[in-house]
């Protein structure tokens, strides 16, 4: 329990959190990140929280690095928490010199081939789990996109999917494949033609489905199929894959709705340099 002395905090931490608009993820793991801070204060240091210093926040980043042995990239978006919490809530500045980030490792995903991927969707038997491969994979979507598709988003006549609130807060549309739309054709028919969320809860049919329903069929055919393949690698291998076809990274870049082109640049180094026809400058006459 967080003692009554930080609830005028966490109230003002709330509220600020609310005013700035942030999305849901955000305010989840925000105030999860600062409870911990909190409790860890309480339980480590006998002062205000205004008066605490930067040798003890940096403390406090060791403690979740050598104690905790939490990732660089989590203890990043804790000390991200620290500094709003500090400029909004103590109104105090906060030096990123004094609490730098952590440097990160990027580990690159593993990238099949566009035919282990056809066989992986074949793969499902269920033809609602297929449809989640299928879309997820040919038109690059993210799974909180895939959750909240409804009836009215896809459009057979433009070959669309219209894909609203985006993760960058952008209305956008997606491109839908032939094949896809078999697939989640065959699915809506079976399903008993859904006129709301494409793919409804289980126990709630006026609610998507579940992240973790989807996560979790896509971990019980990995384990039948033999590789692992997530939802979100899906979608990495619609970028990466258009990128060997040819498609410049600007065009892949608005497929994917990425915010920056940095986040982009990842399918240079993910696609095989064997499907982009380089010929080595040795070999050249």
């Amino acid at each position: 329990m967080i003692k009554e002395i930080y609830q005028d905090y966490l109230n003002k931490f709330y509220e600020m959190l609310d005013l700035r608009d942030l999305t849901k993820n955000t305010i989840k793991n925000y105030t999860s990140f600062l409870l911990q801070y909190l409790t860890w204060v309480d339980t480590n240091l006998s002062k205000s929280l205004e008066n605490i210093s930067y040798d003890e926040i940096r403390l406090y980043v060791l403690y979740l690095k050598n104690v905790r042995k939490l990732k660089a990239s989590t203890i990043n978006a804790h000390i991200s928490q620290l500094r709003f919490f500090h400029i909004y809530i103590l109104k105090k500045p906060f030096d990123k010199y004094e609490v730098p980030f952590m440097k990160t490792t990027r580990k690159l995903p593993t990238i099949y081939s566009k035919e282990i991927i056809f066989q992986f969707i074949d793969s499902f038997k269920n033809i609602r789990h297929k449809a989640y491969a299928a879309i997820l994979y040919s038109s690059g979507i993210r799974v909180s996109e895939l959750q909240h598709l409804k009836y009215e988003d896809v459009s057979r006549k433009n070959m669309m999917l219209y894909i609203k609130q985006t993760k960058s807060r952008t209305d956008r549309h997606a491109i839908l494949s032939k094949k896809a739309l078999d697939i989640l054709t065959q699915y809506w028919f079976a399903a008993g033609k859904p006129k709301d969320y494409l793919f409804p809860g289980y126990h709630d049919r006026n609610k998507p489905v579940s992240k973790f329903t989807i996560n979790r069929a896509f971990n019980d055919q990995s384990k039948a199929f033999g590789i692992s393949i997530t939802p979100h690698l899906l979608r990495h291998h619609f970028g990466c894959h258009l990128y060997e076809a040819g498609y410049d990274l600007l065009t892949i870049k608005k497929m994917l709705d990425h915010k920056s082109i940095n986040s982009t640049t990842i399918y240079v180094q993910l696609a095989n340099p064997n499907n982009l026809n380089i010929t080595s400058p040795f070999d050249d006459e």
